[in-house]
């Protein structure tokens, strides 16, 4: 839920792409490196008319085409297998560095979750990428503040999150990531620096939309749910379809 404005804009303002032909090579390519935030991005891709919207009612399921977690060559739409947090944004830099060995204008953004850059691969795919120069290269951290087992800021405090990234040679800003204006704008003006990849911060909020869920850790992982809390997360979402 924290990230689907964030997505919503990337694919409907920001992305070149051909849902009829997911691997036309002049595309951008947009990886969600926290794959466990795949519901978000099927929906997209599915509204998008990359697979049929019916295959979104067998999510998880044994014989569905959509997993807990998105896999290349088996979701059209989908640029990289995730969910094995932090390998998204390596994967990123050596798409946006082929790009450049290749003479196209592809651009790659990268989605990661804050409690995911903690992974060390990270940093050192930030290293790589201002090494290269690489401003066709976005990096986009989901801060909605909560990871796994907590709130970020104790289990490992990011900040100061925005001299982080500036500091391993990114030019960087930060966002209100439910602002889809303000994101708008911040896309637009892309790339921040023509010698920089770009870092944007988008502060968000985990489980947006659905009032007893935001802000909450417990929400982080939930698959058993009562009849009543259904019934309210219908309700917040403005009933049944």
């Amino acid at each position: 839920m924290s990230l689907i404005e964030i997505l919503r804009v990337l694919y409907d303002d920001v992305l070149r792409f051909k849902a009829d032909d997911p691997q036309w090579m002049d595309r951008d390519r947009c990886i969600l490196s926290k794959g466990h935030g795949c519901l978000a991005l099927y929906a997209i891709l599915a509204d998008k008319g990359f697979f049929d919207p019916a295959n979104l009612d067998e999510f998880c399921h044994v014989d569905g085409m959509l997993g807990g977690h998105p896999e290349r060559g088996k979701v059209p739409g989908v640029e990289a297998s995730t969910g094995a947090l932090g390998h998204g944004f390596p994967i990123g830099v050596g798409m946006a560095l082929a790009a450049r060995m290749q003479k196209r204008d592809s651009r790659v953004f990268v989605v990661m979750g804050d409690g995911e850059i903690n992974e060390g691969s990270v940093w050192e795919a930030a290293m790589c990428a201002s090494k290269h120069k690489l401003a066709n290269l976005c990096a986009i951290v989901d801060y909605n503040k909560i990871q796994s087992a907590g709130f970020t800021a104790e289990i490992q405090d990011l900040e100061p999150l925005l001299d982080k990234w500036r500091a391993f040679g990114f030019a960087a800003v930060d966002v209100d990531g439910h602002d889809v204006a303000a994101l708008r704008h911040t896309f637009e003006r892309l790339p921040l620096k023509s010698d920089k990849p770009t870092a944007i911060i988008c502060h968000t909020v985990k489980g947006k939309g659905i009032p007893f869920a935001e802000n909450n850790p417990k929400w982080h992982h939930h698959a058993k749910f009562k009849t009543p809390e259904l019934e309210e997360m219908y309700a917040a979402v403005g009933g049944r379809p």
